[in-house]
């Protein structure tokens, strides 16, 4: 099998310095190929950027509605947030008004990713929890589903339990694949994962986006996950993220979600596409700039937006005191599509 291209470059002065291989997959709601570049039926663990998707069964069930949720609630529940006060703030608030706590978490606990964060943690010789954990959102609404389902909160991160088989579900019926016999992983947040092929995640997204053909609860799920992340963005993630600042330069027109190793996904209802990147070597950064790329050539955005979203695609390389040194950009191979035509 052939190399997937390179599809980002981190340049230092006048050489390129690095190179990120990956796939991209463009598809319609009706399964048509919009746009594909590198390998898209390979399989791939879409991990924290199919939270969106999973996030629908908290207002498919009714849980979401009977708890009185807002856009902040469903926007954490998508979240890869940086466990900023007004992510915490807000899940604790959460939690409260369902009945649970804290230690019913089963996604384990890491530090705040911001420095400001931690400090402020350190300072009142606290430790962080399950809550500061970046999934911690999407955590809080999968217990929230098993409470008002009448289920056990106990255990809801294993394959077996109801709130993952809703979750796997609602994946394997967008995105049109059987995930029975998958390859089958854990997440860095202990839930199970399954492998798909990348033009089948971008399916997905682009279900998630149009609609059409949808039943009408699961339809009313996507159009309130959807409105939430665009009304919401600091939530999905916060303070100088690529998808806070994303969802906020679209002003509407899209939604993006990172996850780990260096996937990136996205869903377009005025186009009624969805997208879906994988960058081989898991980086982030090539991700990024993938996305804003295609989302510039993809969105139908007007002049000023396509600008804002293209200035997103490129980011800088710093040295230790400060000074731009060089950028991560669209490598030539992926900008000679240019014009929405891969």
């Amino acid at each position: 099998m052939t190399a997937n291209p390179v599809l980002a470059e981190v340049t230092r002065g006048a050489m390129v310095e690095s190179r990120h291989r990956g796939a991209i997959a463009v598809i319609g709601a009706d399964g048509q190929i919009v746009a594909a570049i590198g390998h898209t039926e390979r399989l791939i663990y879409p991990r924290s950027a199919i939270k969106p998707l999973q996030a629908l069964a908290l207002v498919e069930s009714g849980a979401a509605k009977a708890f009185g949720l807002g856009a902040a609630e469903l926007a954490l529940a998508c979240a890869s947030h940086n466990s900023e006060p007004g992510h915490i703030e807000a899940l604790r608030t959460w939690l409260g008004r369902v009945g649970l706590t804290e230690c019913q978490f089963e996604c384990g606990a890491h530090l705040p990713r911001r420095t400001t964060d931690r400090d402020e943690l350190a300072k009142t010789g606290s430790k962080p929890g399950p809550i500061h954990n970046n999934c911690s959102g999407k955590h809080a609404g999968f217990m929230t589903t098993a409470v008002h389902c009448g289920e056990p909160v106990t255990g809801y991160t294993r394959h077996k339990h109801p709130v993952q088989q809703r979750a796997m579900d609602i994946v394997s019926e967008l995105g049109g694949v059987s995930l029975l016999d998958a390859p089958a992983g854990i997440d860095g947040c202990g839930i199970p994962v399954a492998g798909m092929p990348l033009k089948s995640v971008a399916l997905a997204f682009a279900r998630f986006a149009n609609g059409k053909g949808l039943a009408e609860r699961r339809r009313a799920a996507t159009l309130a996950i959807y409105q939430a992340m665009v009304e919401q963005p600091f939530m999905v993630a916060g303070t100088g993220r690529w998808c806070t600042r994303a969802i906020k330069a679209g002003a509407g027109a899209f939604i993006v979600k990172t996850g780990a190793e260096g996937v990136y996904c996205g869903a377009v209802p005025a186009a009624g596409i969805g997208i879906a990147i994988k960058v081989d070597d898991g980086a982030a950064r090539a991700a990024e700039c993938a996305m804003g790329w295609v989302l510039a050539c993809f969105a139908g955005l007007d002049a000023p937006r396509r600008a804002e979203i293209l200035n997103l695609a490129v980011s800088p390389v710093n040295n230790f005191a400060g000074q731009r040194v060089g950028e991560v950009h669209p490598s030539a191979e992926l900008a000679a599509y240019g014009n929405g035509s891969f």
